[in-house]
């Protein structure tokens, strides 16, 4: 893709103007996120979420509550290789790590605010006292830079919530403030889950060659995540065959997106609401998650392979993509493409074949920048981006360590034929 056209720089140039307020008092933090936490299932109960390219948020037991420490705070994610971005988020990472607790336990969260701004936290969905809700204005004070607030309630549900300020949530969730709030139930029902992912949707406005998201975009989207990665940053989810598998997915974004699973079907046995009654479950392979919700998906991995897991808009898996472009499939523009090269010799023609080519040729953009699509695979270039991960199926892993791609049984792959058979 040519990054270098001058409507992109334009464009790049005033959203990096426009962020110059957010980026002052931004705190170098790293741009590695910790490896994942997960204890021990049989010490805890419950199978532990596991939060790909994220963690787990660590608490201790003071005098029968379960105590949490949060800091919002500015944080650099690294969204892919090639391309650290500024963001807002909680303890060094967006989204904030996962806080896991159970049924009926009394909880208490210390928030403490060090971004530039005040803040609040809002637990969403959670059942607990009007007074700790989080709604700036309305529910409690602001918590001003350095201030610590505390939040404290018994969990009266179990289910898939998630956590995000009420306070200037424009820009704040749109910098990346957001995270996940698991309650497990106190007696587990149904079968036993084997591998638990969590995956938060994510959707920015990074203009090319620039570091920090514009929070006053509404539509035009160019970057979007799997919690806070863009393929091929996103780590794989790997299962055994014939595992039970859950996949949550929480969506504070401005769009809905359409999540997309190949090779199994799925059901729906939950949201941000609550469990779903197995009577009311239906079978799915798509399931459209709407801003503002959350859903659960289960499924037996009955089907070994390397499968996809995207959303089924198609400008949602590519990276750095810009709505204005024209639409140049079918023009030649081989010759004016000369003329332009002499005078830029960085110049490339794009997308009169399509836009397939541009991941072959690997073109290059300003700094900070992912390609359109990039990702390479056991057969040559994915030839897709942002939102757009893979479940790993395999027999008898002895860990779940990435295993690697999968190599399909002889016979079982298309393959290519000299010519169809006569009819």
């Amino acid at each position: 893709m040519n990054l270098s056209r001058r409507d992109f720089l334009v464009s790049g140039s005033a959203a990096l103007a426009g962020a110059a307020p957010l980026l002052a008092g931004m705190t170098p933090l790293s741009a590695q996120t910790p490896a994942p936490v997960q204890p021990e299932a049989g010490a805890l109960g419950y199978t532990p979420v596991i939060t790909p390219n994220g963690s787990t948020m660590p608490w201790v037991m003071k005098d029968g509550v379960k105590e949490f420490h949060i800091i919002a705070e500015p944080v650099k994610r690294e969204f892919a290789p090639g391309m650290v971005v500024n963001c807002w988020g909680y303890n060094g990472q967006t989204p904030g790590p996962t806080i896991e607790a159970v049924e009926g336990d009394h909880v208490r969260f210390y928030v403490t605010n060090k971004l530039p701004e005040a803040t609040t936290i809002h637990w969403h969905g959670v059942l607990l006292p009007n007074g700790m809700d989080g709604v700036s204005g309305l529910t409690q004070p602001h918590i001003q830079p350095g201030e610590t607030f505390v939040y404290e309630f018994t969990l009266r549900q179990h289910g898939t919530q998630m956590y995000h300020p009420h306070s200037d949530e424009m820009v704040q969730m749109a910098m990346g403030m957001v995270g996940f709030f698991i309650i497990h139930p106190k007696e587990p029902a149904g079968p036993k889950i084997d591998r638990d992912f969590a995956i938060f949707l994510g959707e920015w406005a990074i203009a090319p060659g620039t570091s920090t998201p514009n929070p006053s975009v509404m539509t035009d989207f160019n970057i979007f995540t799997f919690n806070s990665r863009a393929f091929p940053g996103t780590a794989p989810l790997v299962v055994r065959q014939n595992d039970r598998t859950r996949i949550r997915i929480g969506n504070l974004s401005m769009d809905n997106h359409p999540m997309h699973l190949h090779g199994h079907r799925f059901f729906i046995t939950g949201t941000d609401g609550g469990p779903i009654p197995p009577s009311a479950q239906i079978p799915h392979a798509t399931v459209d998650v709407p801003p503002g919700t959350a859903a659960d998906l289960e499924f037996i991995a009955d089907n070994p392979g390397d499968w996809a897991f995207h959303c089924h808009k198609s400008h949602h898996t590519m990276n750095a993509m810009n709505h204005d472009i024209p639409n140049m499939i079918g023009v030649q523009q081989d010759k004016v493409a000369d003329k332009i090269g002499q005078m830029f010799p960085m110049y490339m023609a794009m997308g009169n074949n399509g836009m397939g080519d541009m991941t072959e040729m690997q073109m290059s953009g300003p700094p900070n920048t992912l390609p359109m699509m990039g990702g390479d695979g056991p057969y040559g270039s994915l030839e897709m981006g942002g939102m757009f991960t893979v479940l790993k199926v395999r027999e008898n892993l002895a860990s779940y360590d990435d295993p690697g791609w999968y190599k399909a049984p002889a016979g079982t792959s298309a393959r290519k034929v000299d010519a169809p058979p006569q009819t």
